[in-house]
C-alpha cells in the first residue's frame, strides 16, 4: 500500500488531510514537525510527503534538503503544501527538490488532482 507522511505542525491540517488521503488509499503517518519527520523518514521512506513551509524545530524547507540527503531520499515525491505562495518560495521548494506545490487552504479535489499530477494516484 502507498504511504504518505504529512508533515505540519497544525493537528487539524493534519486530520483533514489524513482523512483524504485515508480515502485515496493511503497509509498515513503524521509528524508536527521537520525533526519528526526526518526520524520517520530514516526508519522507513513514504511513498510521498505531504509538507508544511513553516513549523517549529525544523522547518519544511530544511526538512525536504535533509531528506534528499537521505539514501534513497530521491524516491518519496514531495508536494509543498502551504501559505508561502510567492514565487520566491516556490522556487526555493522546487529547487529543494519538491515534486509540486499547493496551496492553503485545499479540499479533496485539489489534493487529488496534484496526487494524480505527480502520478501517485490515476486521475
Amino acid at each position: 500500500m502507498k504511504s504518505c507522511l504529512i508533515v505540519d505542525d497544525s493537528k487539524v491540517i493534519r486530520m483533514v488531510a489524513k482523512k483524504i488521503l485515508q480515502e485515496l488509499s493511503f497509509e498515513t503517518e503524521e509528524a508536527a514537525d521537520g525533526q519528526r519527520a526526518l526520524d520517520l523518514c530514516k526508519d522507513h521512506l513514504p511513498t510521498a510527503v505531504l509538507l508544511d513551509w513553516n513549523m517549529p524545530v525544523m522547518n519544511g524547507i530544511e526538512f525536504l534538503r535533509a531528506l534528499r540527503a537521505l539514501p534513497g531520499g530521491n524516491a518519496p515525491v514531495v508536494v509543498f503544501c502551504t501559505t508561502e505562495n510567492d514565487i520566491e518560495h516556490i522556487q526555493e521548494a522546487i529547487e529543494a527538490g519538491a515534486n509540486e506545490y499547493i496551496m492553503k487552504p485545499f479540499d479533496s479535489e485539489i489534493l487529488q488532482a496534484k496526487f494524480a499530477q505527480v502520478g501517485l494516484i490515476t486521475g
